[in-house]
C-alpha cells in the first residue's frame, strides 16, 4: 500500500507551523502511532526552517514537502531552491541554532540530501518506521513475571522509539 501526499508552501516563516499541521492532520488520517507522529513533525518542523532560513533564494520560491507511507515506513522530503546540499555542524553551548540536522541524524532511522532531478534546488528527507514502538504482550509479560509498564522512572520525552 502506498500512499502519498505533497504540500507546496510558500518560503516564508509561517509556513513552518502550516507544514506541521498539515503533517499531523495526515498522520491522523493514515492513523500513525503517536510517537511516530511526533517525531516526524519535529523533523519536518527541522527540514522547513532549515529550508526557509538557509535556501537564499529569489522570493517567490516555494518549499515542496513530500510525505509517503509504504509499507509501515514513513518518508517525508523538502525540496527547495537551493544548491547547497546541508551538512551537520557541531553547535557550542552558546549557539541558539544549529543543532537540526544533529536531531534529525539522532531520530530518524535513515536521512539524506541529494540535488533535485530538475537540476535546481535539493531534497532533504528523513524515514522513519511507521510502527507502534514495540511493547510486550500484557500475556507474556504476566508469564515472565514482568511488572511492564510500571516504571519509577518519569518518562522520558525526545527519545528515539526502540
Amino acid at each position: 500500500m502506498l500512499e502519498e501526499v505533497e504540500w507546496r508552501l510558500p518560503r516564508h516563516a509561517r509556513s513552518v507551523g502550516r507544514a506541521r499541521a498539515l503533517l499531523r492532520d495526515q498522520a491522523v488520517a493514515w492513523k500513525l502511532p503517536d510517537e511516530v507522529t511526533e517525531t516526524a513533525v519535529l523533523l519536518l518542523s527541522e527540514l522547513m526552517t532549515n529550508a526557509y532560513r538557509h535556501a537564499k533564494v529569489s522570493l517567490g520560491r516555494e518549499i515542496w514537502t513530500r510525505c509517503i507511507l509504504e509499507s509501515d515506513r514513513l518518508r517525508v522530503s523538502v525540496a527547495d531552491a537551493n544548491d547547497t546540499l546541508p551538512t551537520p555542524r557541531e553547535a557550542s553551548l552558546d549557539d541558539e541554532s544549529g543543532r537540526g540536522l544533529t536531531l534529525v541524524t539522532a531520530l530518524a532511522d535513515t536521512w539524506g540530501s541529494e540535488p533535485r532531478p530538475p537540476g535546481i534546488g535539493k531534497t532533504v528527507w528523513f524515514e522513519l518506521s511507521a510502527k507502534p514502538a514495540s511493547a510486550p504482550s500484557p500475556t507474556a509479560s504476566a508469564r515472565a513475571g514482568s511488572t511492564a509498564g510500571v516504571s519509577a522512572e518519569p518518562p522520558r520525552h525526545g527519545t528515539r522509539p526502540s
